[in-house]
């Protein structure tokens, strides 16, 4: 059965590596099973990635709580309109705090989206960011005065400085932007919307242990027999971005 659900779970979702199937089995289901477990019914094996700096790993790690970076990318529409999105994510849970679209990214614009963000007791103390031009240094400034956030501007063709949201950027990617052809700002908000619900409340993150950034409370416990489902429950999926992904949970089967 349980290989059974492995080849289910890669069949639905083209997308997942290794590492995310078994996470999914850990937090949804209570299956415990490694990816070298997974792998060895799937033979695709994910990349790896080098190691970072050390000190600025140390920095990252000991500030994750208070450590906030943001970033823009660019995607084009059905009629080859380019479109900007913003993002901007917490480090220590990987939540993407805020996510949206415009067609005129501005500093005044990208300084409203941080009023929308970040309440007034957000108890974040940094925030990394490139060297576009959008990020002026007026915007900096009060980014500084207005909300007591230091900046973080990283060094010249140093995307491994900001390498958190880089990785947000490229899982967007990888996991949906690449898949879709958004019609326009509007229909592209929209799945943009389903998208970060999904991150949030749902999406393994094997950085958190694996753990979710946004958990709820119907997590299962872990099966008492590691590699069995409990007894009397079924799993269940349901579609996500019309069937690109599934979020799969346990369900009661009625007496």
């Amino acid at each position: 059965n349980i290989r059974q659900l492995i080849a289910r779970m890669v069949e639905e979702n083209p997308t997942w590596g290794q590492g995310r199937v078994a996470d999914e089995l850990a937090l949804k289901l209570g299956i415990l099973v490694s990816p070298r477990t997974v792998g060895t019914y799937w033979p695709n094996q994910p990349g790896s990635r080098g190691p970072s700096s050390p000190r600025w790993n140390s920095f990252v790690r000991n500030h994750t709580r208070s450590l906030l970076a943001c970033d823009f990318l660019v995607v084009v529409t059905a009629g080859f309109r380019q479109l900007y999105v913003f993002v901007l994510m917490e480090i220590g849970t990987r939540r993407i705090v805020h996510c949206t679209v415009t067609a005129h990214p501005t500093a005044a614009w990208t300084l409203q989206q941080f009023r929308e963000a970040l309440p007034g007791e957000h108890g974040h103390r940094f925030v990394i960011h490139d060297r576009d031009s959008i990020f002026s240094a007026s915007l900096d400034e009060e980014l500084k005065s207005s909300f007591g956030l230091r900046v973080l501007r990283t060094p010249v063709r140093a995307p491994k400085a900001n390498a958190h949201c880089e990785r947000l950027i490229g899982t967007m990617r990888r996991e949906f932007l690449d898949f879709v052809i958004p019609l326009g700002e509007s229909h592209l908000r929209s799945l943009l919307k389903e998208w970060v619900a999904h991150y949030n409340q749902s999406r393994p993150h094997s950085s958190l242990g694996p753990g979710i950034p946004e958990p709820s409370n119907l997590l299962p416990l872990p099966s008492s027999g590691r590699h069995t489902l409990p007894e009397g429950s079924r799993v269940m999926a349901r579609p996500v971005l019309g069937g690109l992904h599934h979020e799969y949970r346990l369900e009661k089967v009625a007496a």
